[in-house]
């Protein structure tokens, strides 16, 4: 088999490919339609305010086949990332972008699910509002609004059209985004864990396809052996073992990823929620295990394609006609199914957390702040020139650094945080992690990442508050 890096995907595509392409998509617009319709027929009986909690969170009616479909297709958008760090770095992606985030996830099930349900807050913002005090939720909604910009989504749409279409990356950006805010703003979160549905199937069907035909292609593990630098079976990747744990700390922001919370906030139960993280470790572990060889395969086969979409032009090529058009369908449906919960989340924070009581509960805002985020989203994926991995580090360095800490202690010593007192934590936090990122260092502390800084700054605000302030803690309102 001749698999070439010099060939566009668009002249291997014949139109069975194509007619199957479409069909998926017109599956999903279907699934979109019938979500549309439950929330439209489940509002009609309704007071407005329950209208808008079946907007955010479902009326906290997701049952667990949908629990966990949304969960696992929400976390992989960034398929074009994580293929590169594997097409670069071989299993050094499985360690960073998958075992380390197993490891959150458990944590979150087992130790933090229950404190969370027991609040039955809508969002992560509102969650620490009632742990912690009013301005303490406002914070965090700025922080929650820039972590699920969905940054690096945004470019994932834009690579993919842009290889089959051609144009401006920036332009394929916004047309892809496009089509996303107008089904996102339709249906609301029913509309997007109903397609998440179809995509769920889609995309896991796919990465599994590409990995079987690559082993019964050219052969096993032996011969990617065979192919690949040493360090491509190393667990750092040829990196540092510093650069790698700072991917460890990074993990743990999904114990304050407004995604996961919102999933568990809809769930009908503690008990749901639970056994479908668990059920989506499992399920995490298998699409890695496959995304990881696909990158890894196609380092072997292309070592000349670019990185950035390697793992698509090789995919393509590996396999049969119709096939191609299948795997396309999977590949922008991981992308969609990510983009889509990131900005119906961004669009929650900018109606129920960022504004004025007065104006909470508003459809209206929250599709304003979808559409907002969206151009916004599409200006800082231009700002950061398409690179994935840059963009997730720096996002998810500033959730790591300024909210796990507070947010944890919170857990661990209920009412010990006062208000005012996560507020200079985390502007500290936010300081030191700017600070660092932006100063020319040498020798040792070249090599200590901006995360650890910013940790340390908002360590040192909890602890110093009190020295500085003292007083009663207030009791949040």
């Amino acid at each position: 088999m001749t698999i070439r890096h010099d060939i566009t995907i668009e002249a291997l595509l014949t139109p069975l490919d194509w007619i199957i392409f479409s069909a998926i998509l017109f599956v999903t617009i279907a699934a979109v339609i019938y979500g549309h319709h439950r929330k439209r027929r489940v509002v009609r009986t309704e007071s407005p305010q329950e209208s808008f909690l079946d907007l955010l969170v479902m009326g906290r009616r997701l049952t667990l086949p949908l629990f966990v479909a949304t969960l696992v297709a929400t976390w992989y958008g960034g398929i074009f990332g994580v293929t590169e760090i594997a097409f670069n770095y071989g299993i050094y992606n499985f360690v960073t972008q998958g075992a380390f985030w197993y490891v959150a996830y458990l944590l979150f099930a087992f130790v933090i699910l229950h404190k969370v349900r027991a609040h039955q807050a809508v969002t992560l913002p509102d969650l620490i509002r009632q742990m912690f005090g009013p301005r303490a939720g406002k914070l965090s909604a700025v922080f929650t609004l820039f972590n699920v910009l969905p940054i690096a989504y945004t470019i994932s749409i834009g690579v993919f059209l842009q290889l089959l279409f051609g144009g401006p990356l920036w332009v394929m950006m916004l047309l892809g985004i496009t089509l996303v805010v107008l089904y996102s703003i339709w249906g609301g979160l029913r509309a997007v864990v109903f397609s998440d549905l179809v995509q769920f199937s889609v995309m896991c069907s796919t990465v599994a396809i590409v990995a079987i035909a690559s082993i019964s292609s050219f052969g096993g593990i032996g011969y990617l052996r065979e192919q690949l630098p040493e360090s491509h079976f190393l667990p750092t990747g040829g990196t540092s073992w510093n650069e790698t744990l700072v991917w460890g700390f990074i993990a743990l922001a999904t114990l304050v990823d407004p995604n996961f919370y919102q999933r568990c906030f809809a769930a009908t139960s503690t008990r749901t929620a639970r056994i479908g993280i668990i059920v989506s470790i499992v399920i995490w572990c298998c699409f890695d295990v496959c995304t990881t060889l696909g990158g890894m395969y196609a380092r072997a086969v292309i070592p000349d394609a670019e990185s950035h979409h390697a793992y698509l032009l090789y995919a393509v090529q590996v396999l049969p006609s119709g096939i191609r058009g299948f795997m396309l369908a999977g590949i922008v449906a991981t992308i969609l199914s990510t983009l889509d919960s990131y900005l119906f989340l961004a669009g929650t924070t900018v109606a129920y957390d960022l504004v004025p009581d007065r104006f909470k509960g508003s459809i209206k805002l929250h599709h304003v702040g979808i559409v907002a985020t969206a151009l916004l989203s599409v200006a800082l994926a231009v700002a950061f020139e398409g690179d994935i991995k840059e963009t997730w580090k720096t996002l998810g360095s500033y959730s790591a650094a300024c909210l796990l800490l507070p947010v944890l202690v919170g857990y661990v010593l209920p009412g010990r945080i006062r208000d005012n007192q996560f507020l200079l934590a985390s502007v500290l936090g936010v300081i030191g992690t700017t600070f660092w990122r932006h100063i020319e260092r040498h020798g040792f502390w070249a090599q200590v990442d901006s995360l650890y800084i910013g940790a340390s700054c908002t360590a040192l605000g909890l602890l110093i508050y009190p020295v500085l302030f003292g007083g009663k803690q207030p009791r949040p309102n």
